[in-house]
């Protein structure tokens, strides 16, 4: 099939259109997948958190102690509610790739759509009436739920680079 002329070449074949594109999509080991997934929901994890810190530092001890409990206790049921599971399901469906594979795989597709809706719902949040202080808790739940599970990708990084070597 040709896809389109030029007019030096003529037309150029859609197979050596594809070869092209093909080049130049970053492929790596997904042990860098794994990586990548890791070191971002950490970083996001500690975003939030500090978010929320910020927000537990301008209102009384008292306050701020029981608020940062509650979203403690949130981010430790997230974890075992959902996020855990989401991230045994990334790690399991990252160990299905090939050794090469393209570097935005290491979140699925949807991820990605899920990703966006929760940077616009943080985004409404922040700009809505509702005081920081009680927004310190659902940021401190997401936040620590998503440094809890990035600890997966960092054991199973830990589990490829450096394997058990069996016992005699």
């Amino acid at each position: 099939m040709l896809l389109w002329k030029t007019k030096r070449c003529g037309r150029i074949p859609a197979k050596e259109i594809h070869l092209f594109f093909s080049k130049l999509k970053p492929a790596v080991s997904k042990v860098w997948l794994a990586a990548a997934a890791g070191l971002l929901w950490s970083i996001v994890g500690l975003m939030l958190c500090g978010l929320a810190y910020e927000w537990l530092a301008t209102v009384p001890f008292h306050w701020a102690g029981s608020l940062a409990a509650t979203g403690i206790g949130l981010a430790f049921a997230f974890y075992n509610l959902t996020f855990s599971k989401i991230a045994r399901k990334n790690l399991e469906r990252l160990a299905q790739f090939p050794d090469q594979v393209c570097f935005f795989a290491f979140q699925a597709w949807k991820s990605y759509l899920l990703i966006a809706l929760m940077v616009v719902f943080g985004f409404l949040l922040r700009r809505s009436a509702i005081p920081r202080y009680w927004l310190s808790v659902p940021y401190a739940a997401m936040g620590g739920a998503l440094l809890l599970a990035s600890f997966q990708y960092y054991l199973f990084l830990w589990q490829v680079l450096f394997p058990k070597k069996p016992r005699p």
